[in-house]
């Protein structure tokens, strides 16, 4: 959710509970303008809001010329000062992995994790505890957050030839009845089942447009809710994977965004749901 846009955008998601108080909004926005100056991001977003028990993460990323290219990730617990969040890896995701229940709210809190220690010379596992900052299962969280339900509109992108990916600036946004299909919005992150596809299933893409995975076919089905709101005048995606993540599209507008405000926690019980 751009900086910028940040007081209307907010009013467009208002109906899946996302609400901040004048003072947070006003706060949020010119505390952004000033962190994109600072770090010279071309342009910063508002990613969403991690609530814990004792305090709430307010998470922001800053993007470069590459919008595909790796983001600065920050978070704030007072809407105007905030610090940088080291990137994420695979060992982070691996070790955060059997962490559950609520965050706390506080990045320096460690949590205990059991690991089992094998010695040749004793006949039995000894278990150690290894300590994990919260901050580490917060790097974690958004990044499997963003990998699992950060999407776009198809065609709100391009590919150029040499790899980049810019905002396409002739996109002028999906009509009302392509805005209702799962097949117009995209993962905006590395595609896996693209690489799948035979030749002849590529045949009809367009490698500049369809350079992503379609969310038509996300596993399992039934993972994504689609509303429209207002008469008409906004498109609203809630997943029902990781509850509390938002996208919204005006139907032919350039305004579209996403926004996540929950708890942190899957919904491994959606199968069961659906």
């Amino acid at each position: 959710m751009d900086a910028e846009a940040l007081p209307y955008a907010l009013d467009l998601v208002a109906s899946s509970g996302v609400c901040l108080s004048p003072e947070k909004r006003a706060a949020l926005r010119n505390s952004l303008l000033l962190v994109r100056r600072d770090y010279r991001f071309e342009q910063v977003r508002l990613w969403g809001r991690i609530q814990g028990i004792r305090g709430a993460y307010y998470i922001a990323e800053g993007l470069g010329p590459d919008r595909a290219g790796a983001r600065s990730r920050l978070y704030s617990l007072n809407c105007v000062d905030w610090s940088l969040l080291p990137p994420p890896t695979e060992e982070m995701v691996t070790l955060t992995a059997g962490l559950k229940g609520r965050f706390q709210g506080d990045p320096s809190y460690e949590y205990e994790q059991p690991e089992k220690k094998e010695d040749p010379e004793r006949p039995y596992e000894e278990e150690v505890a290894a300590l994990i900052k919260e901050e580490t299962r917060l790097v974690a969280t958004i990044h499997q957050i963003d990998k699992a339900v950060g999407i776009v509109p198809r065609g709100a992108y391009v590919k150029s030839p040499l790899g980049p990916v810019h905002e396409n600036r002739s996109f002028e946004g999906l009509s009302l009845t392509e805005g209702k299909k799962l097949s117009s919005y995209f993962h905006f992150t590395e595609p896996e089942n693209l690489k799948n596809k035979t030749l002849l299933e590529k045949a009809d893409l367009d490698p500049a447009i369809d350079f992503l995975d379609s969310l038509e076919h996300d596993i399992p089905k039934g993972s994504w809710s689609i509303q429209v709101e207002r008469g008409g005048r906004v498109l609203i995606l809630r997943s029902l994977l990781w509850l509390g993540l938002t996208f919204y599209h005006v139907p032919n507008t350039k305004q579209h965004g996403y926004i996540y405000f929950g708890n942190g926690e899957k919904n491994i019980d959606l199968p069961f749901m659906l």
